[in-house]
C-alpha cells in the first residue's frame, strides 16, 4: 500500500492489474467479473455470456472467518429537476474512479423499469462512459425478475377475484379491496378499469386499477427480504382488504403466499453485470421512489459486503449504493427502512449537485417533463446558481442530520460554464463540505478519480472516529405513527402535519391493530422539499397535508399520501419507444437511452 495526498491506495500486483484492466475496458468473463467482486465462481448462475445471478448460498457461513467489513457509501442528491441529475451515472463513475485508484469496489443499483425506459425518463443504467453493460439487458427484461414480480402480484389479484366468485367464504367487503393489478408498461388507460364484464362465469363485476410493476408492494418486499424464509413471511403478511367484521384479510388467508414465493424464488438472487470499464455491479429490484424505498435490494448489499470484506493482507473494498431522488426522500428511507433491515451503516454519503438543478431552484424558470430546458437557463449566470444554493445547503443539513459527512459531487453537463461550476464549489466549501467536480459521462472513471479520493478520505476519517459510520435513523420503532410522520415532515421543513379525517381514522386503525411499530413512507413529489412541485428552493411557512394512508404490512411500512399521486405513469405524445428498434443483421438494440 502507498499513501498519496492522504489517501491510502492498494498497490498489490493483483489490485493494480484489476484497476488497470477495468480502466481500459478490457473484456472480462462473468467468472472473472465475479472474482473482481470477491465472489467464487461456484456461486454463479450464468444467464447468457455477460450476465449471471448470484446464488444465495454465497451468504451462508463457509467456515472462513470474515475479514474487516468493507467501506459502505451511499449516493444521494439535492432536489432534482424532472430530468434527473445523474445519481446513477455518478455512482457508476465513482465505482470506476475507485478502480483507477487501485481500490476494489462493488456497485449495487436498481434495475431499470421498462415503463420509464419507453416513456419520458429513459433507462436508469447511467450514460456515456459511466454506464452499466450490457445496456440492453439492463433496460429490457434482464433475467426476468420484473416479470416474476408482475406474475406473483397478479396471481394474488386473481385469487382475490376468484375467492369472490366462489362464494367469498372470508367475507371480504368488496369496496375495501386495495390490491390492484400491475404491468411494467406506462399505460394511462389502465389506471381505472372495470373487471368481470360478461356473463356470471366471467367473475364479479367491480372497479379495479393497474399500477406500474415498480409500484407493487411485492417489489418492495423483494428489495427488503433477507432470505427466502423472510420473503415467504412478508408475502403472507400482505393485506388486501377487510372482512365484514373489520379484520384485515391477508395473502396468507387467501392461500396465495406460498405460490407467490415459488414464482419469486429465483428472482430473489441478485444479478451480476459490469460497468463499461469492467467494474462489477449487482443489479437487483427497483421499488418506485415515490411510494417506496427507491433503493436496490438488501440482499445485493449483503452479498456485496461479503465480497468486499478484507481478507488477511487486503484493504477493505468499497460497497457503493444509491438512494432514490433527493436526500429528503431516498436517503431518509434508506436509513429508516433499508438500513434497519440490513444492519449496514454507511461511512460516507455523496451528494450529487448540478448547475441546472441549482438554477431551477432559483425560481426563475418553469421546467416541464418531456420538454427541453428553457434556453435562457443554459446561459452563463452564476447569480442564479447562488439564488438556488439554499436547496443544496438544505440537503447538506439533511445528510448531516443522519450522522453523515457529505461529499459533494458536482456533475458536469455540456451546457455548464466554468464560472458557475466554480460558484457551486465555493458555496459547498463554505458550507464545510468536501467537494469535487466530476465528469463521468465524458471521462468515465478518470473523471471521478478525485471524487474517489475524497470518498476514501471520508471513509477513513469515519473509521478513525470522525463523522460518518453511525448513520442514525430519523425515528425509532417505538414512536407513534404520527410522531414518525411528523419527524419526516420537520426534516422537509414543514411547520406541521394536517390529516384528512379518513387518513386520521386509518392511522388509528393501524395502531389499534398492531401496526404501530412499522416504518412510514411519505409519498410526495420528488421535485420539491414540500408536497407541492411548484415550491422550489427551500419552501417555508407550509404544512404537510396527508390526504390518505395506506398499509403495506408485508413491506413493513405505512404510506402517507401527500398531494397528487399516480402509480401508473403515462406515455408522452412522442414516447422513447418510437425511437427504439433492432438492427436485424446484428441483433443489436438501437436507440436505448
Amino acid at each position: 500500500m502507498t499513501e498519496v495526498d492522504g489517501v491510502t491506495r492498494t498497490t498489490s500486483v493483483s489490485a493494480r492489474a484489476a484497476g488497470t484492466a477495468a480502466a481500459a475496458g478490457t473484456p472480462v468473463t462473468v467468472t472473472g467479473l465475479a472474482a473482481r467482486a470477491g465472489i467464487d465462481g461456484s456461486h454463479l448462475i450464468p444467464y447468457g455470456r455477460e450476465v449471471a445471478k448470484i446464488d444465495l448460498s454465497v451468504l451462508k457461513p463457509d467456515g472462513e472467518a470474515p475479514g474487516s467489513p468493507p467501506h459502505y457509501v451511499v449516493v444521494t442528491a439535492m432536489t432534482p429537476t424532472s430530468f434527473g441529475e445523474g445519481k446513477s451515472t455518478v455512482a457508476i463513475g465513482l465505482a470506476q474512479g475507485l478502480a483507477h485508484r487501485g481500490h476494489r469496489s462493488l456497485l449495487t443499483l436498481c434495475q431499470s423499469a421498462m415503463g420509464p425506459t419507453f416513456g419520458i425518463k429513459g433507462g436508469a443504467g447511467g450514460s456515456g462512459r459511466a454506464r452499466i453493460e450490457p445496456a440492453d439487458r439492463m433496460n429490457l427484461h434482464l433475467t426476468g425478475d420484473f416479470h416474476a414480480i408482475t406474475a406473483a402480484h397478479n396471481l394474488l389479484a386473481a385469487m382475490i377475484d376468484n375467492h369472490l366468485h366462489h362464494g367469498n367464504a372470508l367475507g371480504i367487503v368488496e369496496r375495501t379491496i386495495t390490491w390492484p393489478r400491475v404491468l411494467d408498461v406506462n399505460d394511462r388507460a389502465l389506471r381505472h378499469v372495470v373487471i368481470g364484464l360478461g356473463s356470471a362465469a366471467d367473475g364479479v363485476t367491480r372497479q379495479a386499477s393497474f399500477d406500474i410493476t415498480p409500484a407493487s408492494e411485492v417489489m418492495v418486499i423483494m428489495s427488503l427480504a433477507t432470505s427466502l424464509a423472510d420473503l415467504r413471511e412478508r408475502l403472507g403478511s400482505v393485506v388486501v382488504a377487510r372482512d365484514e367484521a373489520g379484520r384485515w384479510v391477508t395473502a396468507e388467508d387467501l392461500g396465495a403466499a406460498g405460490a407467490m414465493t415459488a414464482i419469486l424464488r429465483d428472482a430473489l438472487a441478485p444479478n451480476l453485470l459490469r460497468t463499461g470499464e469492467g467494474t462489477p455491479a449487482l443489479i437487483h429490484t427497483g421499488p418506485f421512489g415515490n411510494i417506496a424505498t427507491g433503493c436496490s435490494s438488501v440482499i445485493a448489499d449483503l452479498v456485496a459486503a461479503r465480497g468486499m470484506a478484507a481478507l488477511p493482507g487486503q484493504e477493505p473494498g468499497y460497497v457503493l449504493t444509491e438512494a432514490g431522488f433527493g436526500a429528503d426522500m431516498g436517503l431518509e428511507r434508506f436509513f429508516d427502512l433499508k438500513c434497519r433491515v440490513s444492519g449496514m451503516r454507511p461511512e460516507a454519503a455523496v451528494l450529487v449537485v448540478t448547475v441546472r438543478a441549482l438554477k431551477a431552484h432559483s425560481g426563475a424558470y418553469r421546467i416541464a417533463p418531456g420538454r427541453d430546458l428553457p434556453e435562457a437557463m443554459l446561459q452563463e449566470n452564476p447569480e442564479q446558481v447562488r439564488a438556488g444554493a439554499g436547496n443544496m445547503l438544505k440537503h447538506l443539513q439533511i445528510v448531516r442530520g443522519f450522522g453523515m459527512e457529505p461529499v459533494v459531487a458536482i456533475n458536469v453537463f455540456p451546457t455548464d460554464h466554468d464560472s458557475e461550476l466554480a460558484e457551486v464549489e465555493r458555496l459547498a466549501r463554505e458550507a464545510g463540505a468536501r467537494v469535487t467536480v466530476v465528469r463521468p459521462v465524458t471521462e468515465g472513471g478518470a473523471g471521478c478519480a478525485e471524487l474517489a479520493d475524497e470518498v476514501a478520505r471520508a471513509c477513513r476519517a469515519a473509521r478513525d472516529g470522525g463523522p460518518g459510520g453511525a448513520g442514525r435513523p430519523l425515528y425509532g420503532p417505538g414512536d407513534s405513527l404520527r410522531t414518525k410522520i411528523g419527524r419526516v415532515a420537520a426534516m422537509y421543513g414543514a411547520d406541521g402535519v394536517d390529516y384528512a379525517p379518513v387518513a386520521a381514522r386509518f392511522l388509528d386503525d393501524c395502531e389499534h391493530d398492531g401496526y404501530a411499530e412499522l416504518a412510514v413512507v411519505v409519498a410526495k413529489t420528488p421535485l420539491s422539499l414540500s408536497h407541492d412541485p411548484a415550491l422550489t428552493g427551500v419552501p417555508t411557512g407550509w404544512r404537510l397535508p396527508v390526504s390518505e394512508v395506506r398499509l403495506a404490512a408485508g413491506a413493513g411500512y405505512v404510506l402517507a399520501v401527500c398531494g397528487a399521486l399516480s402509480t401508473m405513469p403515462a406515455l408522452p405524445s412522442h414516447p422513447a419507444a418510437e425511437r427504439v428498434d433492432v438492427d436485424t443483421t446484428t441483433g443489436q438494440v438501437l436507440n436505448l437511452r
